[in-house]
C-alpha cells in the first residue's frame, strides 16, 4: 500500500459510512423491505467510499485497523478486509485473518463480504491456499469464495462435506446443495441429525433442492418446533418443498398450535391466496399475532409497501396494547384494511420483487428443475442515488 497524502477526517468517514452500508446491507440483503434496486443503491454508496479508502493508501489501511480496535464487530473488519484483498497485501490480508479469528463467525462472515465484492482473478492465488489448508477459518473463506462464484469444487468437496468443523460443513452442504451435487446427497442426508440447528437447516434446504424433500420433513418440522430463531425459516422452506394441498394442511396443524400459531401466521402469504385477508387483518389488531402478519402481507402481495402508510416503526401509536412490543414496522390493521378494500390495493402499484421474494422465487425454480443450480439471488440493479 502506498503512502498518500490524504485528509484524515474525509479517510474516517469513509471507513464509518463503508461499515455502516456494510452492515445495512447485510441486514436487509434477504429481507422483504429492499428490492435489488434498493440494494443497488446501497451498493453504489459503499462502492463509492471503498473507492475513497483504497485511493487513500496507507492511511486508509491504519483509520480501519484502528477503528477495528475499538469496535471489533464484523463490519470493521469487512472493510478491513475490503482493503487487503484489493491491494493483495500480504501482510494486510495476515492481520486481517488474524482479526478474523478473534471474534469467530462474525470474522468469517465479515471477510465472506469483502470477499463477496473481489473479482475472481484477484482472490484465486488466495483461494487454492485457503481451500488446501487444515485451519478452519481458511477453509471457510475458500467455501465462501467458491460459493458467491458457484464453482464445483469436485472430489474435494466431498472432504470439506465431512470436515470435523460445523462451519466448514455447513458451508460444504450449502454448496453442494446449490450446485446439484447429488452424490453428496448421503453425506447431506446424514447431516439432518447433526447436533448444530443451523447445520440441519442448511442440510434439510440443500436436501429439497435434490430432491430428497421427504427426508427432509421431519428435520424441517422439528426446525419449527424447537428453534425460534430459525422457524421461520423452516417453515418457509417446508412449505416451499410440500405442493399444494398437503402444504396447507401441514400449515393448518401449525396455526392450530398456539406455541407455533405466530410462525405459521408469517408464512401463509406463500400461498398466495389473497381471500385470507379480512382474516389476517383481524389478526393484525393482537399484539402478539401483529409482527407475524405483517410479514405474511408482504409474501401475500408484490407491492413495495414503503410507498403506502399501511406500516408504522411506532408500535405504541396502535394504542396501549402495543406499547411492549418490540418488533417493528408493523401493520396498521384500519389503514391495511381501507387500502384492501377501497380500491387502493395491490392494481394501483407497480410491480415489486423484494429481495426476500427473489430467494423465494429461486428456491422454488431450483425444486422445480432437479437439473437447474440454485441461482444467485443476490443481485442488484445499479442506479445513482438520487434517481
Amino acid at each position: 500500500m502506498q503512502r498518500i497524502a490524504t485528509i484524515a477526517t474525509i479517510v474516517t468517514q469513509h471507513v464509518e459510512d463503508a461499515a455502516f452500508l456494510w452492515s445495512r446491507r447485510r441486514r436487509e440483503i434477504d429481507g422483504q423491505i429492499l428490492g435489488e434496486i434498493d440494494i443497488g443503491r446501497i451498493d453504489q454508496r459503499l462502492d463509492a467510499n471503498l473507492e475513497g479508502l483504497f485511493a487513500s493508501g496507507e492511511a486508509a489501511w491504519k483509520l480501519a485497523v484502528a477503528r477495528f480496535s475499538d469496535y471489533a464487530e464484523p463490519a470493521e473488519l469487512f472493510v478491513m478486509g475490503a482493503l487487503a484483498f484489493h491491494w493483495g497485501d500480504g501482510t494486510a490480508i495476515s492481520a486481517t485473518l488474524e482479526a478474523a479469528a478473534s471474534i469467530g463467525e462474525g470474522g468469517i462472515q465479515g471477510l465472506s463480504g469483502a470477499i463477496a465484492r473481489m473479482p475472481y482473478e484477484r482472490l484465486r492465488p488466495h483461494v487454492g491456499k485457503w481451500l488446501d489448508a487444515k485451519e478452519p477459518l481458511l477453509l471457510s473463506l475458500g467455501l465462501s469464495a467458491v460459493w458467491h462464484c458457484r464453482v464445483d469444487l469436485g472430489v474435494r468437496l466431498n472432504d470439506l462435506i465431512a470436515n470435523d468443523d460445523i462451519g466448514v460443513r455447513t458451508r460444504a452442504i450449502r454448496l453442494a446443495g446449490a450446485i446439484k451435487r447429488r452424490d453428496l446427497l448421503p453425506a447431506i442426508l446424514k447431516a439432518l441429525d447433526a447436533n448444530d440447528s443451523d447445520e440441519r437447516l442448511t442440510a434439510a434446504c440443500a436436501a429439497c433442492v435434490l430432491g430428497e424433500a421427504l427426508s427432509a420433513y421431519p428435520a424441517l418440522d422439528k426446525l419449527a418446533r424447537l428453534e425460534p430463531a430459525i422457524a421461520t425459516q423452516a417453515f418457509k422452506m417446508r412449505l416451499l418443498a410440500t405442493p399444494g394441498k398437503a402444504g396447507k394442511s401441514w400449515l393448518q396443524e401449525r396455526l392450530d398450535q398456539s406455541s407455533l400459531h405466530a410462525q405459521a401466521i408469517a408464512a401463509i402469504g406463500l400461498f398466495g391466496d389473497r381471500s385470507i385477508m379480512p382474516w389476517l387483518i383481524e389478526k393484525m389488531r393482537e399484539p402478539d399475532l401483529a409482527y407475524s402478519s405483517g410479514l405474511a402481507l408482504r409474501d401475500l402481495f408484490e407491492v413495495d409497501f414503503n410507498d403506502t402508510d399501511v406500516f408504522t416503526i411506532d408500535p405504541p401509536s396502535l394504542g396501549e396494547k402495543f406499547h411492549q412490543i418490540e418488533d417493528y414496522p408493523l401493520p396498521v390493521a384500519d389503514k391495511v384494511e381501507t387500502w384492501w378494500d377501497k380500491g387502493r390495493g395491490p392494481d394501483k402499484h407497480e410491480r415489486f420483487l423484494s429481495m426476500c421474494r427473489l430467494k423465494l422465487d429461486a428456491y422454488r425454480a431450483a425444486l422445480a428443475n432437479p437439473f437447474a443450480p440454485l441461482v444467485d439471488w443476490r443481485r442488484t440493479r445499479q442506479f445513482p442515488a438520487w434517481m
